[in-house]
């Protein structure tokens, strides 16, 4: 069973990393809403099923990374995955906060999958119903992003592969308000998510996460 903290962390933390999401995800939310037949569809309906399937391969990645947890069954493994989560967690707030963007150079290590994925997603644009943007959605739930990155890494140290999977879900929740309000109303919520204090203290939460996140007495006693 996952603790009520762990899925309410996640929630969280997509919520805080909804900045960064708006600069990967937020254009391709917006060509979704812009792109739609308005006199036969509705705009909230196909981005609601463009968001359904972005956490839907958010969730297969935690149930695929999850299930390889016998993998880390040693203390020793999933210390260091632990501190892993919570080193690229702060450098993912460095990010957000625009202090220091060494993480998009991990980000561009995941460029090797998208390559192959991203020609399949320009196939579905515009969208016009609503398998068409769940199929969408779940494409570019695999763009590379160090906030999943680190997010997959730290559900990974989870017992089992439900709670990796339900861990991802609950990340993928939070940062649906954003996306939604980024399709609909792109210009007024892209201003409010890009003002620079806003950015700074979403960044900085997410600092004092991965420092929370990181296993500290453990990483002691494995020193000594």
């Amino acid at each position: 069973m996952t603790e009520p903290l762990s899925a309410l962390t996640a929630l969280l933390l997509g919520l805080l990393g909804s900045a960064h999401c708006l600069g990967m995800c937020g254009g391709i939310s917006s060509a979704v809403a812009m792109g739609i037949d308005r006199k036969n569809q509705q705009p909230a309906l196909l981005l609601l099923g463009f968001n359904a399937g972005r956490i839907a391969s958010y969730t297969l990645a935690g149930a695929l990374l999850g299930s390889i947890g016998w993998l880390i069954r040693s203390p020793e493994v999933s210390l260091f995955l632990r501190s892993l989560a919570g080193v690229i967690l702060v450098l993912m707030g460095l990010y957000v906060a625009q202090i220091w963007k060494a993480l998009a150079y991990l980000e561009k290590q995941g460029n090797l999958l998208w390559r192959h994925i991203q020609p399949l997603s320009r196939k579905l644009l515009p969208v016009s119903n609503w398998p068409q943007a769940v199929a969408l959605g779940a494409l570019w739930g695999w763009l590379p992003c160090g906030l999943i990155y680190s997010t997959l890494i730290w559900s990974a140290t989870a017992s089992d592969w439900k709670t990796s999977a339900l861990l991802m879900a609950c990340f993928g929740l939070g940062t649906v308000p954003a996306m939604l309000a980024t399709g609909l109303l792109a210009s007024q919520v892209q201003s409010l998510l890009k003002n620079r204090k806003a950015q700074t203290v979403a960044g900085l939460l997410i600092i004092v996460f991965g420092l929370y996140t990181i296993p500290w007495r453990g990483l002691v006693s494995a020193l000594n």
